[in-house]
């Protein structure tokens, strides 16, 4: 399986909650870098770590986070970017913009991930402090 392959699997699994398959694609010692200044940023190490934070992120935005379009997938050796868009609704407030994922992908698994945010000022506001 190609990287490019390999991130192909991680966005439907995201898409669909595939939560079997994304444990099979993070590696359990998964260096995660969540952007901006909100209640969630920050690096997680481990997917512990990972699964608490997208835990919390789904209870804040009810469910309604999600990444709702993956336009390209390109690859340098062993980083794959994904250019995508992603979309929440909470209390009124709506986040809804396109954004970067960046996976580095080792023996099969994803080792560590780079998000971008095209807005990261409407995104913090959205997640909240």
């Amino acid at each position: 399986m190609s990287n490019i392959d390999i991130a192909k699997s991680y966005i439907k699994a995201v898409q669909t909650g595939d939560q079997a398959t994304l444990g099979e694609l993070l590696s359990p010692l998964v260096i995660w870098h969540q952007p901006g200044n909100n209640q969630f940023s920050g690096t997680k190490n481990g997917i512990a770590e990972f699964g608490a934070m997208m835990g919390g992120m789904m209870d804040v935005a009810g469910g309604t986070f999600a990444i709702t379009h993956a336009h390209r997938y390109t690859a340098n050796g062993n980083l794959v970017a994904i250019e995508i868009e992603f979309a929440g609704q909470r209390e009124g407030i709506t986040l809804d913009q396109p954004g970067i994922d960046l996976l580095r992908i080792a023996d099969g698994k994803i080792v560590e991930v780079w998000l971008f945010s095209a807005d990261p000022e409407q995104e913090d506001a959205f997640w909240g402090r």
